[in-house]
């Protein structure tokens, strides 16, 4: 049985997810359109678990707790901020319909958006790999092992990514993508110049925050930050879902680029 997640102002764009334990309504105060129609149970509760060596274990299986990192990325800002977009890139926000979205049209999400779907993440002694449920079952593979970007790195949907930790704190850092993806379903764009820095805190065993700082110089006038939180899933596991398979939303998308 599948259940299907709900964009609500794409009304003819329905997602479809496997069904989950979905009868409680969200903790934490994350109450937007995506965690309302699509509730979340209570997150397990228990401090952040942790390797032998005494690190935290970022592994596991997480969902979206918000929806920051899929329908607009301004509303993970602080309060008072807004997106310092150029007026080029504006104007190509602008002109974008929502037909065209790449992730409605099951390509990769890009960083840092993400897919209303489960991602698990799993961590080796030289890599973290997350691996996506949703779209084309993509995965992202972090270097753990000290290596730097190279010189001339490839343009990629995900980019090349090392990793390291700070404290608790697991920072990994991004360069190498293609100007392909949208941040959002509103459109904001980016160009290959963008770098990102993401910063995930597992907070307790059940909830795990993300803040990422997008620096792109060739789409926004300055470096800004975004906020957004994950639930850990801990009875569930990845299941096969083949977007490409039966896609039949995209075309039934109508009017510019909008959010839920």
């Amino acid at each position: 049985m599948r259940l299907p997640f709900i964009v609500p102002a794409l009304s003819a764009m329905c997602v479809w997810a496997p069904s989950r334990a979905v009868s409680q309504a969200p903790v934490g105060g994350n109450f937007n359109s995506f965690a309302t129609v699509n509730p979340l149970a209570a997150p397990p509760e228990g401090p952040a678990p942790r390797l032998p060596d005494g690190r935290v274990d970022f592994s596991g299986l997480w969902r979206p707790a918000d929806d920051f990192l899929m329908a607009d990325i301004s509303r993970g800002l602080p309060k008072g901020q807004t997106i310092p977009l150029k007026p080029s890139a504006a104007k190509i926000k602008q002109a974008r319909l929502s037909k065209d979205d790449p992730e409605a049209n099951c390509l990769p999400a890009g960083v840092p958006r993400l897919a209303p779907f489960p991602w698990r993440i799993v961590e080796t002694p030289t890599h973290i790999f997350f691996l996506f449920e949703g779209n084309i079952h993509s995965y992202r593979q972090i270097f753990m092992d000290g290596r730097p970007h190279p010189a001339d790195p490839d343009p990629t949907w995900y980019g090349h990514s090392t990793g390291r930790r700070e404290g608790d704190i697991l920072v990994i850092d991004t360069v190498g993508f293609n100007d392909k993806f949208w941040f959002d379903f509103v459109g904001h764009p980016h160009t290959e110049q963008l770098h990102t820095i993401e910063r995930y805190t597992r907070n307790s065993l059940g909830t795990l925050s993300e803040v990422v700082t997008i620096d792109d110089p060739g789409a926004y006038t300055r470096p800004f930050t975004v906020t957004s939180s994950h639930r850990l899933l801990p009875n569930d596991e990845l299941l096969e879902y083949v977007c490409q398979e039966n896609e039949k939303d995209a075309k039934h998308l109508t009017g510019s680029a909008r959010s839920p």
